[in-house]
């Protein structure tokens, strides 16, 4: 299994190119992340699960956190399959799997691994699930109850 970042560890920067223009994590400071890497636009699971969040809009917007998810299509791909599912997170191209490297989810032969990670507003990673077959995801409920544990931001603790 590729090695990357542990809960605890600084977050890897990136910038990759969406279907909502260019997303650089760095630039989300003081924002919780959710990066939900899959394997491929249009598969079984993947579908189901971008849909799942999709039926769920209100409350993936509840969660109050930038979600983005990554897989290795180009953004042309992303946007046929958001167009064409009527998804509504954004998704971000890395075709040469770089950032799924990064965070140490790539898999010989199968390409870029289920995976989820939740970045805090310092740019930590607070929580990680990554799939070793990819046959579930984390669904909105869990992610709410993931987020729902972390400890408030320092500016609201100070507030």
């Amino acid at each position: 299994m590729a090695k990357g970042p542990r809960v605890g560890d600084a977050a890897p920067d990136f910038e990759l190119e969406g279907t909502e223009g260019r997303f650089k994590l760095s630039e989300h400071r003081g924002e919780r992340i959710v990066v939900l890497f899959y394997p491929g636009d249009e598969t079984p699971v993947c579908t189901k699960q971008f849909c799942s969040y999709r039926d769920r809009a209100d409350d993936m917007t509840a969660l109050n956190a930038t979600v983005v998810g990554i897989s290795g299509q180009d953004v042309e791909s992303h946007r046929d399959f958001t167009s064409h599912h009527g998804l509504t997170v954004p998704l971000l191209a890395d075709p040469d799997k770089s950032v799924a490297k990064l965070f140490g989810v790539t898999r010989p032969v199968l390409g870029t691994q289920r995976a989820t990670f939740v970045i805090d507003e310092s740019g930590t990673i607070a929580w990680a699930k990554i799939h070793a077959l990819g046959l579930d995801y984390v669904g909105v409920d869990e992610l709410a109850t993931v987020l729902g544990a972390l400890p408030a931001a320092a500016a609201a603790q100070s507030e």
